[in-house]
């Protein structure tokens, strides 16, 4: 069956994608839960580093609440990218090598040209939702300066003439980590496994979606819920989840890539 950007073939040197069931969902954190105990120190980390790098931040933007909204959605923009290192764990431990917390980030060097690419896509994109973010709540801001993030929360739901503005936020932002996640669901892992150019893996990534809907939207669902519950423990859940779910990604992308 013909699938959408198929016909790109005939222009790009693109890899073949493969179906796969919602089932396969399991499977991946399985095999993502195998290669964070493969490699322990090295995995948690990355997982370590996402959640105090994280509290900081957030600490720090507690009375800012229009960037602490940022930050936090912001994440899920790059979160990806942040993820190179351990994609490269898993590469080494399907290989049967050992990896310490060197070998991933020399492992980055291989896709360095396309990562980088792909990077800056993605701190465009976070600045277009911080731009889209401040306006939307300029006014709201205004009128509550000083307000922690609890408070200018709890003042947007008790305020019904607010709720427009932060449904239309939460819609956008759900259309913002779609499209990131549709363009990033292969690409990233691809570029590190295989170098090539960012446009050649990010149409492989679309085909790829195309290809598997509602699978992937389920995958993408799942990377949410488990990373909210992370942000519900004070981001120290992070230092499990992270690499769980970085390296089960990259078990999702060498099951959709051939």
């Amino acid at each position: 069956m013909a699938h959408p950007f198929d016909s790109l073939d005939r222009n790009f040197p693109l890899p073949r994608v493969r179906q796969v069931s919602v089932a396969r969902i399991a499977d991946w954190l399985a095999a993502g839960w195998a290669d964070l105990r493969a490699t322990p120190i090295a995995s948690l980390a990355y997982g370590l580093l996402f959640a105090i790098a994280g509290d900081l931040l957030l600490v720090s933007l507690w009375r800012s609440p229009l960037h602490f909204l940022v930050a936090v959605s912001g994440f899920f923009i790059v979160a990806p990218l942040l993820c190179a290192g351990l994609y490269e764990l898993s590469r080494r431990s399907e290989r049967g090598l050992a990896s310490v917390f060197a070998d991933s980030l020399a492992g980055i060097k291989r896709g360095r040209d396309g990562l980088t690419r792909f990077g800056l896509l993605l701190v465009l994109l976070w600045l277009a939702w911080e731009v889209f973010s401040a306006v939307l709540f300029a006014g709201i801001a205004a009128g509550r300066p000083g307000a922690n993030v609890v408070e200018f929360a709890a003042f947007v739901i008790a305020a019904g003439g607010h709720a427009g503005l932060a449904l239309a936020w939460l819609l956008a932002g759900a259309v913002v980590a779609l499209l990131v996640f549709m363009l990033s669901v292969v690409s990233a892992p691809l570029l590190l496994d295989r170098g090539g150019d960012f446009v050649s893996a990010a149409m492989t990534s679309l085909r790829a979606f195309a290809a598997n809907p509602g699978p992937l939207l389920a995958w993408a669902a799942t990377i949410v819920a488990l990373t909210l519950l992370g942000f519900a423990t004070l981001l120290f859940g992070l230092v499990v989840l992270m690499p769980l779910l970085g390296h089960a990604s990259w078990h999702a992308y060498r099951d959709l890539v051939e």
